[in-house]
C-alpha cells in the first residue's frame, strides 16, 4: 500500500490549501474522508466476503471427508452383519431342521399372541364421579351443540 509519512502528508496540505483555497477546503478534506471511508468499507467487505468463500469450501471439504468416513463404516458394518449372517445360516444349516442336542422340535415357533385392545377405561372413570362432584368442578356433563356454545361465550352488550 502507499505509504504516507508527516512530510508528504503535511506537502500534499499544503499545495491543496493554495490550490483549493481555505474557504473550499474543509469542505474538500470532507468529501475526501467520505469517499476514503467508503473505499475501506468496500476492502473490508470484499475481504470478509473471500474469508466466507474460502471458509466455505473449507466446510464443503471436510464435509465430504465425513460422508467418505461415514461410507466406509457403513460398508464395513454391513460386511461384517453380512459375515456373522452367513455363519449362523450355516451353523444352523448343520444342525438341520427340527433337531437339537436335547431332541426338541427347534421349528416349533408358538403362534403370536392375539391382538388385545388396551381398555381404556376414561369414560367409565367420568362416569364414576358423583353429579354434585362434577358440577363443583365445572365437568360438562352433557355436550353443547355450536349454537349453544356460541350463545353461552357471546360477549355481553353493554349497558347505556
Amino acid at each position: 500500500m502507499i505509504d504516507f509519512g508527516f512530510d508528504k502528508i503535511a506537502l500534499i496540505g499544503a499545495v491543496a490549501l493554495i490550490v483549493i483555497g481555505p474557504e473550499k477546503l474543509p469542505r474538500v478534506a470532507r468529501t475526501v474522508g467520505h469517499m476514503l471511508g467508503k473505499a475501506q468499507r468496500y476492502v473490508a467487505d470484499v475481504k470478509a466476503e473471500v474469508n466466507r468463500s474460502i471458509e466455505l469450501e473449507e466446510l464443503q471439504k471436510m464435509k465430504s471427508e465425513f460422508e467418505g468416513a461415514a461410507r466406509d463404516v457403513e460398508q464395513s458394518v454391513n460386511r461384517e452383519m453380512n459375515a456373522a449372517t452367513s455363519e449362523i445360516e450355516n451353523s444352523w444349516k448343520e444342525v438341520g431342521p427340527g433337531a437339537s442336542e436335547d431332541g426338541l422340535d427347534l421349528a416349533y415357533t408358538p403362534p403370536p399372541p392375539a391382538y388385545k385392545h388396551p381398555k381404556k377405561q376414561w369414560r367409565l372413570k367420568r362416569g364414576a364421579m358423583p353429579a354434585w362432584y362434577k358440577q363443583r368442578q365445572g365437568i360438562r356433563t352433557q355436550a353443547l351443540s355450536g349454537a349453544a356454545r356460541v350463545a353461552r361465550f357471546r360477549p355481553k352488550p353493554f349497558a347505556k
